[in-house]
């Protein structure tokens, strides 16, 4: 499967339709992003039941700002709907078909309890921030 060219307009429905994504934050311009589009378009033949995306953030300017895209080329990884990876830098084929296998064998159900936990943990510290001992 080819690339898929993401767009405000269809990044939604290309997360929440495909229950495993990578993303490459890329830009014509720079020259990391275009010596790493070889070793994605090999991850993507390699691996067909993925979906390998793409998003050129000069193009796509308001997608990168929400994601706060801040260096490219940034690989970010989505599994049912849930960012599962995001990191800056160009990967060499070794480490990207590593990091595949990993997000591959992640616990989906384990990540979502852990999210669940954190966020009530945050929101507990946030009630009782508010409150004092007299």
């Amino acid at each position: 499967m080819a690339t898929v060219e993401l767009t405000k307009d269809n990044f939604d429905q290309t997360v929440s339709e495909n229950p495993f994504v990578l993303i490459d934050f890329w830009a014509g311009w720079c020259r990391p992003c275009l010596q790493f589009a070889p070793v994605y378009e090999k991850a993507a033949e390699a691996n067909p039941d993925l979906v390998f995306a793409k998003v050129d953030t000069e193009a796509q300017q308001e997608l990168a700002a929400a994601f706060q895209i801040t260096s490219i080329p940034t690989l970010m990884i989505v599994r049912d709907q849930v960012a599962i990876f995001a990191q800056p830098g160009a990967l060499p084929e070794a480490a990207l078909t590593d990091l595949i296998g990993q997000a591959r064998q992640l616990d989906m159900d384990e990540v979502r309890a852990k999210i669940a936990a954190s966020q009530q943990e945050g929101q507990g510290q946030a009630d009782s921030a508010g409150t004092t001992e007299a």
